[in-house]
């Protein structure tokens, strides 16, 4: 099975520690390892101010990570983040890939 380009955009509560936050990003790093994903890059953008309150939180820490998955990475980390306290949001989109036009 081919692996697509994903980013996973976490958001952490903002009243975890920072070894915390360590903790969680690793965590959903080595899942993606484990279930054959291959990272490409971790973003840690820090805590920032929410559009709008999510569970009371006003701010939040973001993680992006980038990385290559198959459907079954996909669907483990969509059920593992569901199910995280420390994650108040997250979102997983497909990176659509560049394909080039055949010169004439």
């Amino acid at each position: 099975m081919a692996l697509r380009s994903y980013e996973a955009v976490l958001i952490i509560s903002p009243k975890a520690e920072e070894e915390a936050i360590n903790s969680v990003v690793e965590k959903f790093e080595n899942l993606i390892k484990k279930m054959e994903g291959k990272i490409a890059r971790t973003d840690r953008w820090g805590v920032r101010k929410l559009a709008y309150p999510i569970l009371g939180n006003t701010d939040g820490y973001y993680a992006i990570i980038s990385f290559n998955g198959n459907n079954d990475c996909i669907d483990e980390l969509h059920r593992v983040l569901k199910i995280s306290d420390e994650i108040i949001r997250h979102m997983i989109v497909k990176v659509p890939s560049v394909k080039r036009k055949a010169s004439n």
